[in-house]
This record gives C-alpha cells, sequence and structure tokens, in this order.
C-alpha cells in the first residue's frame, strides 16, 4: 500500500485501495459536494470529474470547502485546485458548466458512480439522474440537514426519484427529505429534522434552506463509506431506503 495510504491499512486491502484509485467519480455540484471530494480524495479515490458553473460566495464559507481567497472563482476550478494541492497526482478534473440537457449526456459517459449534489432548482437532477440509470451508473444523493446528513443511492435499474409524490416544486428538496423521514417503513419519525423542517417552510421570506458545516462533514462521511461499498461490489441500500447520521437524539 502506498505510503499515503498505509493508515488506511486493516480498514481497507490494499487490492482494495487499488480499486478506488482507479473508480471514475462524477461530482454534479460542487456546494456540499465540495466536502465529499475532499473526503473521498482523501480516503484514495483519485479520479474525480468536477461538473458545476457556479462562482463561489461569501455566503457559502459556512459549510463548503472553500476560503476566502476563493469568492467569484469558478467553483469546480476553486475545488480542483485545491484537490490537488493535496494530491497532485490525482486525475482532477473541472468543467466549468451547469449541466442541462445539451451536455448531460457527454458528460456522464466514463464514469463508474454519480454524485447528485445539483441544486433542485430544476428538473435537472431528476434529468441527471435518468441519464445515470441509462447508462447503468449508480447516483448517490446527499443532503445537508444541520445537525446530520442524509444519503441515498439511487439504483441504475431501481427507483425514480421522481416517483415521489410531490405537491409542487418550490422546496423540492426539503419535501424529498419530509416524505423520506415519515416513512416509518424504513426508520423512526425524527422530531428535530420534522421541527426545523416546519420553521424553514414558516419563515417569511423565501430563503434558501439553512445548512451547516457540521452536517456538511457527517455528508461526506457517509458518502465515502458508500463510494467505498460500491467500488468493491459490497451491498448497499437503494432508494427509498437510505442513510441517516446525526448528533441529535430525539430520546435527549
Amino acid at each position: 500500500m502506498e505510503e499515503r495510504y498505509i493508515r488506511n491499512r486493516l480498514y481497507v486491502l490494499p487490492e482494495e485501495q487499488q480499486l478506488l484509485k482507479d473508480f471514475h467519480i462524477l461530482l454534479g455540484g460542487a456546494g456540499i459536494g465540495s466536502i465529499i471530494a475532499e473526503c473521498a480524495l482523501r480516503f484514495g479515490f483519485e479520479n474525480i470529474t468536477i461538473v458545476d458553473g457556479d462562482f463561489v460566495e461569501e455566503s457559502n464559507m459556512n459549510r463548503q470547502n472553500y476560503v476566502m481567497e476563493d469568492i467569484g472563482n469558478y467553483k469546480s476550478e476553486a475545488l480542483r485546485k485545491r484537490l490537488l494541492s493535496i494530491n497532485p497526482n490525482a486525475n482532477i478534473f473541472s468543467i466549468n458548466r451547469y449541466i442541462d440537457t445539451n451536455n448531460v449526456e457527454e458528460i456522464i459517459r466514463e464514469h463508474n458512480v454519480a454524485i447528485n449534489a445539483l441544486d433542485f432548482k430544476t428538473d435537472i437532477p431528476l434529468l441527471f439522474d435518468n441519464y445515470c440509470q441509462r447508462h447503468n451508473i449508480p447516483v448517490i444523493h446527499p443532503f445537508n440537514i444541520g445537525w446530520g446528513g442524509l444519503v441515498f443511492v439511487v439504483e441504475p435499474t431501481g427507483k425514480h426519484v421522481i416517483d415521489l409524490t410531490i405537491e409542487n416544486k418550490q422546496n423540492f428538496e426539503v419535501q424529498i427529505i419530509k416524505q423520506l423521514i415519515n416513512n416509518s417503513k424504513y426508520s423512526e419519525p425524527k422530531l428535530w429534522i420534522e421541527k426545523i423542517i416546519s420553521q424553514y417552510l414558516n419563515e417569511k421570506e423565501e430563503l434558501p434552506p439553512p445548512q451547516l458545516s457540521i452536517a456538511s462533514w457527517i455528508t461526506a462521511g457517509l458518502c465515502t463509506n458508500l463510494l467505498f461499498r460500491i467500488a468493491i461490489g459490497q451491498k448497499v441500500k437503494y432508494y427509498p431506503k437510505y442513510y441517516l447520521s446525526s448528533i441529535v437524539d430525539d430520546r435527549n
């Protein structure tokens, strides 16, 4: 095992470490995706394509993987620079464009797994999933929910996220989380999540959902573990089942 990854020993076998190195990740969206990318890179994934047409803003500083000097630069390019400073030998590619109907199929090709960290402001995240499923690519969906992280995986031959009964496209991301956590078939209800969702939906101004740095790192850990399991061929739970980890316990 390379010196860089020697502390992965016992948790990761040498032959598994090589599988990670050759595994190609497509990162759609470099918001929460910026934290996931670094966690995955440090774990041993050395082939990452970052796609995002957005620019770094000061409001990103509380939860995303950027510094003040990055403000005004493309997120994808700033993240590429950071990742290469960690591992100059990694294959990190940045595409400074938003994913749309004209480029989605070209972008997803030649990847083993995709991370859908796109903003649910349009139908593009759903289109992204559909194209990935057509090309037999599993898709990981990460969500920052403040004190915890929620992640689900869309199976190439499985259920579509669009199959959810959503009242309207406004707050689509919040509604996905709400429906998942209220599905007692898969998990006990989480009162603290229900409370923050209710408070957010009752805000007078139309604002993006509140998010914390804590959840970004928790979610990155969940995603990297799933990337590892997918890469070495282990079973994972598929949507509508999900993974939830938080520092809040409703029993306390």
